[in-house]
């Protein structure tokens, strides 16, 4: 029979686990945090983008009216957005009249910047339009 050895100190640290739980932790919860960061500014862009797709079109409807302009239309997107989420999304708003297969349209275009960090992002970056047809054709 062979006597056992006492471990050396370095055996003893390299297999001893206190402390391994708190380091976990701290490793696996900021991995969570920076993941529901992440969800959450993707949820975040995709609210911008539909809210100023459907103030566009909203705008786009109003100024489409036998008694309104598109400029009427473009104020009217500016109001909405301005209401639903800031004015600086709303810096950049145009209305026209297009042709479509021969009929008049109203085209209102939103340019804002897409959200990236929170509520800042690249200006101008995000383009998005809504359309209505002209009640009043030729």
């Amino acid at each position: 029979m062979r006597a056992s050895c006492p471990q050396t100190v370095l055996q003893r640290l390299r297999d001893d686990e206190s402390g391994s739980a708190v380091a976990e932790f701290a490793l696996v919860g900021a991995m969570v945090v920076v993941f529901f960061l992440a969800a959450f500014q993707v949820g975040f862009s995709l609210y911008v983008r539909n809210t100023l797709i459907e103030n566009a079109a909203e705008g786009a409807r109003y100024g489409a009216r036998a008694d309104a302009t598109p400029a009427m239309g473009a104020q009217r997107t500016v109001d909405l957005i301005t209401t639903g989420l800031s004015g600086r999304y709303a810096g950049h708003v145009s209305a026209s009249v297009e042709t479509e297969g021969g009929a008049r349209v109203v085209k209102v275009t939103v340019r804002a910047p897409l959200p990236i960090v929170g509520p800042f992002g690249p200006a101008q970056s995000l383009t998005v339009s809504g359309r209505a047809y002209q009640e009043a054709q030729p």
